[in-house]
This record gives C-alpha cells, sequence and structure tokens, in this order.
C-alpha cells in the first residue's frame, strides 16, 4: 500500500511536524459533541415552545438549552482547532470538503432569507384590504431610509472591505496587516450592531404591528443575529491569528468567516434596498 505523505511544514503551529497517512482524509475519532448538542439543542426549543406559551419554567429552560448549546459549540470547535492546526489532519483534500461544506451552508442560509424577502414582496405587492389596500400600510410611520439604515449600510460595506484586506494579507504572509484589518471588521461589526439596537428603540412601530411590523423585524432581526454570530466567529479568527495558527495556505477558518461575512453583507444591501428604501415609498 502507498503511503500518502502530508507536509505542514508553512503552518508555524505545526512546524517540523510530518504526518504520513495512507489516505488524505480526516477519520474523525469518536465525540460526544453531536449528541450533546442535539440534546441542548431540544432543551432550548422546548423551553422556547412553553415559554411563548406562557409557562414559566419555559423561559430557564430556554436559557440553560441556550448556554448548554454555547458550552457544546465552543468545546466541539476547539477539538476541531486542535485537529486542523496541531494535529495537521486537515489536508488539501479535507479542505475542499470543507469548503464545499461551507457553501452549501451558505446556499441553506440563502433558502433561508429567501423566505422572509417572499413574505415581505407577497404582503406589499398584493396588499390587502385590511391593511387598505396601500403599501406601507396606512398606520404605519416607517423608518427614513437615509438615516441609521444608509449609515449602517456604509459601515458594512466599509467591514466587507476590511475583512477582504485581512484575507489578501494572510495569503502575503502579512500577519500584522491581517490583525488590524481583522481587529478594524470587528469594531465596524459592533457599531453596526449598536446602531441596529438604536433604531429598534427608537423605531414608530412594533412587531406586532401587523404584517409591516412582522416582516420588517423578522427579516432585520434574523439578519442582526447572522451580525452577532458573523462578528463572534471573526473575533476567534483574530484570536488565532495572534497565536499563529493561520498560515499562508492553511487558513480555512478564517476563510469560512470571511465567506460568512460577505454574505451578511450582501444580505443587508437585499434588506436596504427592498425593505427600507423600496418598502417606504
Amino acid at each position: 500500500m502507498s503511503t500518502y505523505k502530508i507536509d505542514l511544514k508553512d503552518n508555524t503551529a505545526n512546524k517540523g511536524i510530518i504526518y504520513n497517512e495512507s489516505h488524505p482524509y480526516h477519520l474523525v475519532d469518536p465525540s460526544p459533541w453531536p449528541f450533546a448538542a442535539a440534546l441542548s439543542a431540544f432543551f432550548m426549543l422546548f423551553g422556547a415552545a412553553l415559554w411563548l406559551h406562557n409557562y414559566s419554567i419555559g423561559f430557564n429552560l430556554l436559557i440553560f438549552g441556550l448556554a448548554l448549546v454555547i458550552l457544546v459549540a465552543s468545546l466541539w470547535w476547539r477539538d476541531i482547532v486542535r485537529e486542523g492546526t496541531f494535529e495537521g489532519q486537515h489536508t488539501s483534500r479535507v479542505q475542499k470538503g470543507l469548503r464545499q461544506g461551507i457553501l452549501i451552508f451558505i446556499f441553506s442560509e440563502i433558502i433561508f432569507f429567501s423566505a422572509f424577502f417572499w413574505a415581505f414582496f407577497h404582503s406589499s405587492m398584493c396588499p390587502v384590504v385590511q391593511i387598505g389596500g396601500v403599501w406601507p400600510p396606512q398606520s404605519i410611520s416607517v423608518i427614513n431610509p437615509w438615516e441609521i439604515p444608509l449609515l449602517n449600510t456604509i459601515i458594512l460595506l466599509t467591514s466587507g472591505f476590511t475583512v477582504t484586506w485581512a484575507h489578501h494579507a494572510i495569503v502575503s504572509g502579512r500577519k500584522s496587516s491581517a490583525f488590524k484589518g481583522l481587529v478594524a471588521t470587528v469594531l465596524l461589526a459592533v457599531i453596526f450592531t449598536s446602531f441596529q439596537v438604536i433604531e429598534y428603540q427608537t423605531a414608530p412601530f412594533s412587531i406586532s404591528d401587523g404584517i409591516y411590523g412582522t416582516t420588517f423585524y423578522i427579516a432585520t432581526g434574523f439578519h442582526g443575529f447572522h451580525v452577532m454570530v458573523g462578528t463572534l466567529f471573526l473575533t476567534v479568527c483574530t484570536f488565532r491569528l495572534a497565536r499563529n495558527h493561520f498560515s499562508r495556505q492553511h487558513h480555512f477558518g478564517f476563510e469560512a468567516a470571511a465567506w460568512y461575512w460577505h454574505f451578511v453583507d450582501v444580505v443587508w444591501l437585499c434588506l436596504f434596498i427592498s425593505i427600507y428604501w423600496w418598502g417606504s415609498l
């Protein structure tokens, strides 16, 4: 049987280590995290259902499940980082499979947001008589798209530029420049989220104000959640970069975060054009 040789000398964390395997694939060791993740997600979903039906234990169970999800995800991702960075399990063939996986995940997210855009356009292009037959509904005072929404658009597009800058810096071997780009991206993401919180606090309508309020808060709220997940993703990448986990040829963890962040940018552009601008005409 021929021996497949993996040389990870380019990676600082794996410097001088050579792995020999009979194939280029990663055979994952038995792990408790898939079962633990499913169980914690069940607790979170069951708690949310009880909470929405006004059971007192529901909120506590929801928080417990959420805490378990965060804990399990942290431990599971810690193991993946160790496998890819220190054990050399993420060969070029494995990285190719991981890239395909993140692309499929992003595609599933596109389908997820498509449902919200579908609901918005269906309601806005065919407004029913119950809301006056017009869009926006007569009782709704819409948010001015040229104030906080436009500012947030500029902030998020700028963060897309800085994360691309960090990516090119990593590929070029310029760690200091990459670190600055990642820090700038995280700061811009925090500023974006802060402005969105201010927008929600000052909005003249709520999620219970008919179909307009429901579609607006569901679409922008889920996008805000994705921004927070992406911010956490990029923050972890910043710490990993500082600890020399990335090299010019081996930085899939950052690539996944960058692709996810560009997806968040594109969704926000669609939200700004359709819900904020076109929806306010």
